[in-house]
């Protein structure tokens, strides 16, 4: 059942189905990183698509099992599909990869993520490959010591076009294989246009701010819910039912 459907659940149907089981599986932005050494798990992009949800209907809880690891790549994550996202049996699986795998080969990136795609079309779960956000484009004043020279090299990535090529790559891979795309790296792009995106990352480098994580969740509610969302109104009893 999708979960367009199933936030319309009554209390028998609550009863039949469940509640609405979310699995976002990616990296450190998935993780909840932030500054240096920072996690915030309230301000992460999947708890705000959570409270999004049931800020519209509030009755079939809404969990979520945040399967990001800082530091991972789409390569070493193959491994952890089975454990750590088909086993909760979710409703709906977000996969984001991409910022620590534009350090490996083109090539190595995508069959990792044509592996993990396959993997998650076998359940009965949506699937959405959420692009995620694009690197500094310089080397601020403000970024740690200790990650300056990274910030040169995601820099460089992101001012020659790499970057760009390994998310249009990722996209064009994943509509290829039925999976639904969420494009949060393109409105990214547009950003940059009037913005300056270096100042939108927490770290200077590839973690988002907590607005920024906003419009993840914004661009997944939408991506999910559709503009003709409508969710049932009125309030169901939590009482004893007799049964």
């Amino acid at each position: 059942m999708r979960i367009k459907d199933k936030i319309n659940l009554d209390l028998q149907g609550l009863i039949n189905e469940g509640a609405i089981t979310i699995v976002a599986f990616g990296d450190s932005v998935t993780h909840g990183a932030f500054g240096l050494g920072e996690l915030d798990y309230d301000a992460v992009y999947w708890n705000r698509l959570r409270q999004k949800i049931l800020a519209v209907r509030n009755y079939v809880p809404v969990n979520v099992i945040n399967s990001g690891i800082g530091g991972v790549t789409a390569n070493g994550s193959i491994c952890r599909v089975e454990k750590q996202v088909l086993a909760h049996n979710p409703d709906l699986i977000i996969i984001c990869f991409g910022l620590n795998d534009v350090n490996a080969p083109l090539d190595v990136y995508l069959s990792s993520l044509k592996a993990i795609f396959e993997k998650c079309n076998t359940s009965d779960a949506e699937v959405i490959f959420m692009t995620p956000n694009s690197f500094n484009t310089r080397v601020a004043d403000d970024t740690a010591d200790v990650h300056k020279e990274y910030a040169a090299v995601t820099a460089k990535y992101q001012n020659e076009g790499k970057m760009d090529l390994y998310m249009s790559s990722a996209k064009k891979l994943a509509e290829e294989m039925g999976v639904t795309v969420c494009d949060c790296y393109a409105e990214w792009t547009k950003l940059a246009e009037t913005e300056d995106v270096t100042m939108l990352l927490e770290n200077r480098i590839n973690h988002p701010t907590r607005e920024m994580h906003e419009l993840f969740a914004n661009m997944l509610f939408k991506t999910i819910f559709g503009d003709d969302f409508e969710s049932v109104k009125g309030t169901v009893s939590t009482m004893f039912q007799g049964v």
